[in-house]
């Protein structure tokens, strides 16, 4: 029985829509001033996660979850289910939209598909994202893409910090400017983009679009995912249940005090948003500050979370 936390050293992904925010909310020592993601939990090939300290130091996630997968509660996955990210939206992202499990394991080479939901960390006032779309039907769809229609067709929605959103496969959306995100996804990178905004990369070209693959899986009409968090009191802090989806359960903890738990999940990925404070397990304590992001493993047993912090915790589900 492994009763200790795994932190992780996160990967850092530049995009054309990147800025500095990682680095200024989190202190993360960055690649540049365009650094657009922060893969805290990854063990996807395009960018692994490594343990930064402990038993399995230096070990990548993919390596650990291949080689003790009791740590995990043999969750029934070919490869590790989940990835978490921060996203610095300094500039408008593409419109995109991502296939479901069956179309990309057919036409990706066996990738998953990607479910996804946003936590708005921050954004700047009068903020918004694309998030669903008017066309009615396919037909009308196509024509409004290849149109160029994109205000007719895109849907925008205001936004606040402490925002959340499900963003399910077949879903057009899109991170708007001056917004910060944490979000929890299956681990995929798969993206099929829609819209760019005629933009041109650093070598002058404008980046590919992938209108067909994405009028395949877009769902016609768009239909919404409500959310309705479900808010507990319990003593030391107060924990907001998100969603149970098929592919993830997504809390936030606000820890004032001292709060206990018990570690029933296969797993639990945690990243704290803000504050410090120490994590209790095991019989030893552990220091965890703004930025940091670990794994509680199964069998972990009691733990408890002192101090004055935010964190936002997931864990996997099966659609079997």
């Amino acid at each position: 029985m492994h009763q200790e936390p795994i932190f992780l050293t996160p990967v850092f992904q530049e995009r054309i829509w990147g800025g500095t925010k990682l680095a200024e909310r989190f202190s993360y020592d960055i690649p540049s001033s365009q650094t657009g993601e922060c893969w805290a939990v990854s063990a996807h090939p395009h960018g692994q996660t490594v343990v930064a300290r402990g038993p399995f130091q230096g070990m990548t996630l993919g390596q650990l979850w291949e080689e003790r997968r009791d740590l995990f509660g043999h969750f029934p996955s070919d490869r590790f289910p989940l990835l978490t990210k921060i996203l610095d939206a300094n500039a408008d992202l593409s419109v995109q939209v991502h296939p479901d499990d069956e179309y990309a394991k057919t036409h990706e080479g066996g990738e998953l598909g990607k479910t996804e939901c946003w936590y708005i960390i921050d954004c700047k006032p009068g903020a918004q994202l694309i998030y669903g779309h008017h066309a009615k039907t396919k037909e009308e769809l196509r024509a409004m893409m290849e149109a160029g229609e994109w205000d007719r067709l895109l849907r925008k929605v205001p936004i606040h910090p402490g925002d959340f959103f499900y963003v399910p496969s077949g879903t057009i959306h899109a991170l708007c400017e001056g917004t910060l995100v944490l979000e929890t996804q299956q681990s995929s990178d798969t993206t099929y983009r829609v819209y760019d905004y005629d933009r041109i990369d650093s070598q002058g070209r404008k980046r590919g679009l992938h209108l067909e693959k994405a009028i395949d899986v877009t769902t016609v009409p768009h239909r919404d995912t409500d959310v309705h968090p479900h808010v507990a009191d319990m003593p030391g802090a107060t924990v907001t249940t998100f969603v149970e989806g098929d592919y993830f359960g997504v809390q936030k903890w606000d820890v004032r005090g001292e709060a206990e738990w018990e570690q029933t999940k296969p797993f639990l990925i945690v990243s704290v948003l803000q504050g410090e404070g120490e994590l209790a397990c095991g019989g030893r304590t552990y220091p965890i500050r703004q930025g940091d992001h670990f794994i509680l493993p199964h069998q972990l047993g009691r733990f408890a979370v002192r101090g004055a912090l935010e964190a936002i915790a997931s864990w996997p589900r099966t659609n079997n």
